[in-house]
C-alpha cells in the first residue's frame, strides 16, 4: 500500500514539474518596456459584402421565442461581416506572434450571455447589439468574434427562458473540446478551454440553435486587438524589433506579414481580405437543403398535395 502511495506521489510531482517546465518554456514575462513603439493600420474587405447566412426558424426548437431576432420572414439572417466606409472590416483580430516579454498581460475573461437566442460577450453593451439599417429598421448585429486564452475558463449565463447548450469546437482539427448544457438558470455554466498546442481558431455553437454562433481566436501575449467598425486598429507599447503580425476574420485564412517596430516610433501596416475567398462550412455548399429560405407563404405544399403548413 505504501509503495502504491509513493508511486502515485511520484507521478503527481512529475506532473507538477512538467507543467512548470511547459509554463516556463512557453510562458510570457512581464517587463518594463523601454523605447516602445506602436503599430497602426486598417483591415479592409475587397469586393462585395458576403450575403448573411440564412437559418429557417422552422428547423429549430422554441421558434416563437427566437423570432425576436428573425427577419420577419421566418428566418434568422446571421450578419457576419461588419463593413464600414472604404471597405473597412470590423471584428478582425490582429495579433503579434511570439512575443515573450513586454507590457502586462492580464488574464482574458471569457464571459458570455445567451440572450434573445444569441451568444454575446458579457461586456458588450445592449446598444452595440443592434444597428439602424438603410431600410429604417432596427437589425440585430451579432458581436461575432472574441479573443481567448488557452487553459482559461469560459462561462455563460442563460438569460433566455428556453434551454440552450454550449459546444466549443477547435476548428483546425474539427473536434469538440467543450460541451455544456445551458438550462434556464441565473447560475453561470462553462468549463476549461484546452486547445491543442499551436491551434488558435475556435467556434462556439448552441447544440439546439445552429445560428447561435461565436468565433474565438487564441492569443498568448497582450499584443493583440480587434478592429473597430471602420477596420482601424492600434497595438502599442511594443519593444522595438521585427515581428510576425497576423490578421484573422471568420471564414478567411490567416494573413501573416512581417513588421519592424522602431524605437519610440510608429509603423503602419494594412491588411486586405478578398470576399471571393470566403470559406463557408462544407454542408452549406450543398445545392439541395432540407428546406430553403423563403417567405412564410412558400412553406405550404403545392396545390393538390396535403395542405400541411410547416412554418
Amino acid at each position: 500500500m505504501r509503495r502504491l502511495y509513493e508511486v502515485k506521489l511520484g507521478w503527481i510531482l512529475l506532473a507538477i514539474v512538467g507543467l512548470f517546465t511547459v509554463s516556463s518554456a512557453f510562458g510570457y514575462e512581464e517587463a518594463k518596456v523601454s523605447n516602445a513603439g506602436t503599430i497602426t493600420g486598417k483591415v479592409v474587405l475587397k469586393g462585395p459584402v458576403p450575403e448573411p447566412r440564412i437559418f429557417p426558424l422552422v428547423l429549430y426548437p422554441f421558434g416563437p421565442f427566437c423570432k425576436k431576432i428573425s427577419d420577419g420572414e421566418g428566418n434568422v439572417r446571421l450578419k457576419e461581416f461588419i463593413v464600414g466606409k472604404a471597405g473597412g472590416l470590423g471584428d478582425a483580430v490582429i495579433a503579434i506572434v511570439g512575443v515573450k516579454k513586454g507590457k502586462p498581460f492580464k488574464p482574458i475573461k471569457s464571459n458570455f450571455v445567451a440572450v434573445d437566442c444569441m451568444f454575446h460577450p458579457a461586456e458588450v453593451p445592449d446598444n452595440e447589439q443592434f444597428s439602424l439599417e438603410a431600410d429604417g429598421k432596427l437589425h440585430h448585429e451579432h458581436p461575432n468574434v472574441t479573443v481567448l486564452e488557452n487553459h482559461q475558463p469560459i462561462s455563460m449565463i442563460n438569460k433566455d427562458p428556453v434551454i440552450h447548450n454550449i459546444q466549443v469546437f477547435q476548428n483546425e482539427k474539427g473536434n469538440i473540446i467543450l460541451n455544456v448544457p445551458l438550462p434556464v438558470s441565473t447560475d453561470p455554466r462553462g468549463g476549461m478551454l484546452n486547445f491543442a498546442s499551436g491551434k488558435r481558431i475556435s467556434q462556439m455553437i448552441c447544440g439546439m440553435h445552429e445560428f447561435m454562433q461565436s468565433w474565438g481566436f487564441v492569443v498568448d501575449n497582450p499584443y493583440y486587438t480587434k478592429t473597430k467598425k471602420g477596420g482601424e486598429f492600434v497595438i502599442d507599447k511594443l519593444p522595438p524589433g521585427t515581428y510576425k503580425i497576423i490578421a484573422w476574420h471568420p471564414h478567411f485564412k490567416i494573413i501573416q506579414k512581417e513588421v519592424t517596430v522602431p524605437a519610440d516610433g510608429n509603423v503602419t501596416i494594412n491588411f486586405e481580405f478578398d470576399s471571393k475567398e470566403v470559406q463557408r462550412p462544407i454542408y452549406e455548399t450543398q445545392k439541395d437543403r432540407r428546406i430553403s429560405p423563403a417567405t412564410p407563404h412558400d412553406h405550404m405544399l403545392e396545390e393538390g398535395d396535403d395542405q400541411i403548413i410547416i412554418e
